[in-house]
């Protein structure tokens, strides 16, 4: 919960990717105690149903990052339904591990297609909207990965390190337009969430983030969802109206080791 009453992000009106669970489900709490008005999305549309109306979220659809259609009825909706965007946070995302040279190329392109490709569409459909404006913010979801590699999460690494250069390029290409658009991303450590236990082509020690972050992790424990939340919206307020182009690591200390 917000404290002493401060509403960082009062009428601000906020899309989220993978607002059904962890990351994204705890930056639409956040962001609606905040005073935003939150348009939560998720692949998952039964899910979403479920939460939504407790999150605090304005409106909720389904939307399946990988898929432009889906963008550009996204955008659609948010016009028609909210007169436009004032934020994005894509949290949306999977996590795909394996040895390199047994990986197939078919894993390798879901991968990429999930978090990079998403990415690229959310920066592609929103990015107009957010002009429209007058300006805003996106923020990206990458990870600690994309910025030291990964023996054991490769392919997400590579596709969270594709996601750290495009948001660097689309903070220089808005700074250049001089259209008011901020474009960040926060890169998590180690966060007790649900996608931990849905990563793919590894073992099971590697998807338990207590353990994983008591063994790597400086601060000795894992993240918790509203730790990412709370970055996002520093993000997305006025509060960061002269922050572009920044990787913000919300990790323990993980970096540093």
């Amino acid at each position: 919960m917000q404290s002493k009453g401060v509403m960082r992000l009062a009428a601000k009106r906020v899309l989220i990717t993978g607002a059904a669970s962890g990351i994204g489900l705890a930056c639409a709490r956040v962001m609606a105690e905040h005073g935003a008005h939150v348009l939560g999305c998720d692949i998952d549309d039964a899910a979403l149903s479920v939460v939504a109306g407790e999150a605090g979220m304005a409106a909720s659809m389904r939307l399946d990052v990988a898929e432009e259609p889906d963008w550009a009825a996204g955008a659609a909706w948010a016009r028609r339904e909210f007169g436009g965007l004032d934020a994005i946070i894509h949290s949306a995302g999977i996590g795909v591990g394996g040895d390199l040279t047994t990986l197939s190329l078919e894993s390798w392109r879901r991968q990429q297609a999930v978090n990079l490709d998403g990415s690229f569409l959310a920066v592609k459909h929103m990015l107009p909207l957010l002009r429209e404006g007058g300006g805003g913010s996106i923020t990206l979801i990458a990870s600690v990965t994309g910025l030291r590699g990964s023996a054991v999460f490769a392919p997400y690494a590579a596709s969270k390190a594709g996601v750290v250069a495009l948001m660097r390029s689309a903070a220089r290409a808005s700074a250049a337009a001089g259209d008011g658009v901020r474009v960040n991303a926060i890169a998590p450590g180690v966060i007790a969430t649900p996608i931990f236990g849905r990563m793919e082509g590894v073992n099971a020690a590697a998807t338990d983030p207590v353990a994983t972050a008591a063994r790597l992790v400086p601060l000795g424990r894992a993240g918790q969802p509203e730790d990412i939340a709370h970055a996002a919206a520093y993000l997305a307020s006025d509060e960061a109206s002269y922050v572009t182009g920044i990787v913000l690591p919300v990790d323990g200390g993980l970096l540093m080791s």
